[in-house]
C-alpha cells in the first residue's frame, strides 16, 4: 500500500521497533495527526480470544470520561411514556413500527446508535439483516436494550462507546480526537483498557492482550507493550 508524503514524514517520528508507554504513545500520536481535519484517535487491540466460541466473545460498553469528540445521533425504539422519556433525554429520533419501513424500504440510516426497550425488540428484530452488519443492533450487554432509556441516551451522548471483537479477534474503538489534550486522551485510553481487562473471558488460556496500537485516522500507529496493560 502506497502512502502519501504526509504519512511518510509522520512515520519517521515513530520508532517501529519500540513499545511506548501510554502517555508517550498519546503524545506521539497527537504529533502524527497532520491531516487538515480533526482526526479521530483510535485504539486497536488484538486479543488472544477466539470469537468463534461463545464463551470467548467480548462485547460491552464503557463511558469515556472525556467523550469521543463526536456528536452521536441516537435512535430510540419505544412507545408511550418511554418514548416521551427518550425525547426528553435528548434522543435524536424516537419511534416504533413506523420506523421499520423507513429503514427497510427507504434505506434511512442517519443515526449512530440504536436503543430499544425490551418490548420493542420483536419489531427491531425485523431489521436485524440491516442493522446487524452495521453494528447497530441493540444489545443488552452494551446497555442498549433497556427500560432506562434516559440513562442510556445520557451515557451515549456523554461519550459511551461499545467495544467488541471483529472477525480477526481485534477490538477497534475511538478514544477521542487529535484536538484533545494529552491528558484527556490518556484518561480515555486508561478507562477503555480497564473495561477491556475486566471483560477478559474466564475460559481464556494464555495471553489475553496480544498487541495494542494507538493511531490517528490518517497516520501511522504507535505500539504499546500489551504486557504492561493487562
Amino acid at each position: 500500500m502506497k502512502h502519501g508524503k504526509k504519512y511518510v514524514e509522520a512515520a519517521k517520528a515513530v520508532d517501529r521497533t519500540a513499545f511506548y508507554d501510554p502517555e508517550a504513545a498519546v503524545a506521539t500520536v497527537k504529533k502524527l495527526a497532520v491531516a487538515n481535519f480533526d482526526e479521530t484517535i483510535e485504539a486497536h487491540i488484538r486479543t488472544g480470544c477466539d470469537g468463534r466460541h461463545a464463551d470467548q466473545q467480548i462485547r460491552g460498553a464503557v463511558v469515556l470520561p472525556h467523550g469521543t469528540g463526536k456528536t452521536v445521533r441516537v435512535l430510540v425504539f419505544a412507545k408511550g411514556p418511554k418514548a416521551d422519556e427518550a425525547t426528553a433525554a435528548g434522543a435524536d429520533f424516537v419511534g416504533a413500527e413506523d420506523l421499520v419501513p423507513r429503514i427497510q424500504n427507504d434505506g434511512w440510516l442517519d443515526f449512530d446508535v440504536v436503543v430499544a426497550t425490551p418490548d420493542m425488540m420483536g419489531i427491531v428484530g425485523r431489521l436485524g439483516r440491516i442493522l446487524g452488519p452495521k453494528g447497530l443492533m441493540p444489545n443488552p450487554k452494551a446497555g442498549t436494550v433497556t427500560m432506562d432509556v434516559t440513562k442510556a441516551v445520557n451515557e451515549i451522548k456523554a461519550g459511551k462507546i461499545e467495544y467488541r471483537l471483529d472477525k480477526s479477534n481485534i477490538i477497534h474503538v475511538p478514544i477521542g480526537k487529535a484536538s484533545f489534550t494529552e491528558e484527556q486522551l490518556a484518561d480515555n485510553f486508561h478507562t477503555l483498557m480497564g473495561a477491556i481487562n475486566k471483560a477478559r473471558p474466564s475460559t481464556l488460556k494464555g495471553q489475553y492482550l496480544r498487541s495494542v496500537v494507538i493511531t490517528p485516522t490518517m497516520g501511522p500507529g504507535v505500539k504499546l507493550n500489551p504486557v504492561n496493560l493487562a
